[in-house]
């Protein structure tokens, strides 16, 4: 039942999300619209024209009211009257339902972890849950297993260097093989180069990225661990192959480890030097979540006395980078330019895969 001239969708406030709005609000400050024109701009050069389209496919959802709210109180207020919420971390419970004053039809996650949805309470009101498997996430998680894999095969210590004169001068001692007896395989002499297949991943938080990097990980033939402040059920662990641990334990025994934490106060520092002296020694430290959850003073500190086997971040501590980082004097750390979530192209598709199951669940009633 719409009760107002356009529907009403209420938006978790979030940079991506906030595209929601310029997608289907005609009230959008313009100045919002821009910046998101240009922020696809390089992969998707026509966004109004993108838009557009997307808008002729979505029948009634275009146009609406869009409100953008930050936290559970505006949540609330900003509900009644609302058929669509579309949330990432606030939860959706009998109160927010019943806050939207029987109009509301559709909690959409972004995201496929639903842990804060009372389901049982949307199904009692007769509000349809639906849910998105994030492109920019899957891609999140591609990038930090690359990064892994870069640092465990030391692609980024070894690229380019191909001849004898080269490999000593970054100080390897290259020795040709007698071929008569020998493979030649590793003729350079590259030291530490080691296989995924076998080894323990460490995954602090196993969330929407940190699952779609266990399933890939698993797959390549890691043995997957977990730590959280709440245990997954059974059959989740099962699913992500996933045994949980304490963070200490995940930390000795792991030979990497992928943060994969909200940023914020609580988190800052969530890696410093405790946690670093507990690390096993030559573990890969992965980090394509918050740069500020390692402590950059002791992340330092860790790979200057060699505990580290390798450390890979994106995005980087200051965005824009220094080409001075302390970080880059290291052999064995990447750091990459915010690089995780791309291509941008991936939030589109998403935005048109959840408007269009928004429209589609508003047409069946």
């Amino acid at each position: 039942m719409v009760t107002s001239p356009r529907p009403i969708i209420v938006v978790e406030d979030d940079p991506f999300p906030r595209a929601i709005q310029a997608i289907l609000d005609p009230s959008t400050p313009a100045a919002r619209t821009a910046a998101f024109s240009e922020f696809f701009a390089h992969e998707q050069p026509d966004f109004a024209g993108w838009c557009e389209r997307l808008r002729a496919r979505i029948g009634s959802l275009y146009p609406s009211e869009v409100r953008l709210v930050t936290d559970e109180a505006a949540l609330l207020a900003s509900l009644p009257g609302a058929e669509v919420v579309v949330v990432e971390a606030l939860a959706i419970g009998a109160r927010e339902i019943a806050a939207a004053g029987g109009t509301l039809r559709i909690a959409q996650k972004y995201g496929t972890v639903t842990s804060g949805i009372d389901i049982a309470a949307c199904e009692r009101a007769g509000v349809r849950v639906l849910t998105l498997r994030r492109r920019a996430n899957i891609a999140t998680a591609e990038h930090g297993l690359a990064l892994m894999l870069a640092l465990a095969r030391k692609i980024n210590e070894t690229a380019g260097l191909l001849s004898v004169e080269q490999l000593r001068a970054a100080g390897y001692a290259p020795t040709r093989y007698d071929r008569a007896h020998t493979p030649n395989a590793n003729w350079a002499r590259i030291p530490g180069v080691w296989t995924l297949f076998g080894r323990q991943l460490g995954i602090i938080g196993l969330g929407e990225i940190g699952r779609e990097v266990a399933l890939r990980a698993a797959a390549l033939g890691m043995r997957i661990a977990y730590t959280q402040r709440r245990r997954l059920p059974a059959h989740e662990e099962q699913r992500y192959q996933a045994t949980y641990c304490a963070l200490d334990e995940l930390l000795a025994d792991s030979d990497c480890v992928s943060l994969h934490l909200p940023g914020g106060p609580a988190t800052r520092g969530f890696i410093g030097r405790r946690e670093l002296a507990l690390i096993k020694p030559g573990a890969l430290l992965i980090n394509v979540s918050q740069p500020q959850l390692v402590d950059r003073a002791a992340l330092l500190e860790a790979l200057a006395s060699g505990r580290l086997g390798g450390f890979a971040l994106d995005p980087p501590y200051d965005e824009p980078g220094q080409a001075d980082d302390p970080l880059l004097g290291f052999r064995n750390v990447i750091v990459t330019p915010h690089l995780g979530g791309s291509p941008r192209f991936n939030a589109l598709s998403d935005f048109e895969e959840l408007l269009l199951n928004i429209a589609q669940g508003l047409e069946k009633g």
